[in-house]
């Protein structure tokens, strides 16, 4: 009984270590914005493969074709994937459009706020106290350096514990850790921070809208 028992244990380990094996070359998506700003393209992590096959699904539709980063904050953000921005009149708010459904909160520690961050907006804790994320609304990260006395303060307000890899990222890359363990990170900017930067230093009016319109004109997965 001890050896069977000692032989299904190993099959098991083994069966598990084979499909670890086989989760890590799962090949990573690849989408690419192409914006009146120019081209950013972006990965797709396997870590959180709910945000990952939404967004997938969404950019086979041409969900986000014509939408607006229509709220963007310098050095913190740029944020887009409302379907009410299509068309929009100047003005007009924005912010509160999706495809009528959530995306439940897939938050892991090790994917933080660095600078290029795709991440998937939400409502706020008083009414989403899961943390569910938007169907279809999303930002990416612009933010800024942290030195290591802010990072450190951060971390005794909310408990998280950075690990010198990150610290180096958010000193060096820059980024937002105040956002870290409240929303879901399922991605990052591969290319295209140079048109980060141009949409999220423009001019904006109410409600953090640019003055000029900085649209996706296509989404397209790429092979």
């Amino acid at each position: 009984m001890k050896k069977l028992m000692v032989l299904t244990l190993a099959l098991v380990v083994g069966y598990g270590q084979v499909n670890a094996q086989k989760s890590k070359k799962v090949k990573e998506i690849l989408i690419e914005f192409e914006t009146t700003e120019g081209v950013m393209l972006v990965k797709l992590y396997n870590q959180t493969p709910l945000h990952r096959d939404n967004m997938v699904k969404l950019v086979k539709e041409g969900y986000y074709d014509g939408l607006l980063f229509h709220r963007v904050i310098k050095s913190f953000m740029i944020q887009g994937g409302d379907p009410d921005s299509r068309n929009a009149k100047p003005g007009q708010m924005l912010g509160q459009g999706g495809p009528g459904y959530t995306v439940p909160a897939e938050i892991i520690d090790s994917l933080i706020h660095k600078k290029g961050a795709l991440a998937a907006a939400r409502m706020g804790d008083q009414v989403n106290p899961t943390k569910a994320s938007s169907g279809s609304q999303f930002y990416i990260v612009q933010g800024r350096p942290f030195n290591e006395n802010e990072l450190k303060s951060m971390e005794a307000r909310s408990g998280i514990k950075y690990t010198d890899a990150q610290k180096q990222l958010y000193a060096t890359l820059g980024g937002v850790p105040h956002l870290d363990g409240g929303y879901t990170v399922f991605g990052e900017l591969v290319t295209g921070f140079d048109v980060l930067d141009k949409i999220g230093n423009t001019q904006t009016g109410a409600g953090d809208r640019p003055v000029k319109e900085m649209k996706i004109i296509k989404a397209k997965i790429l092979d």
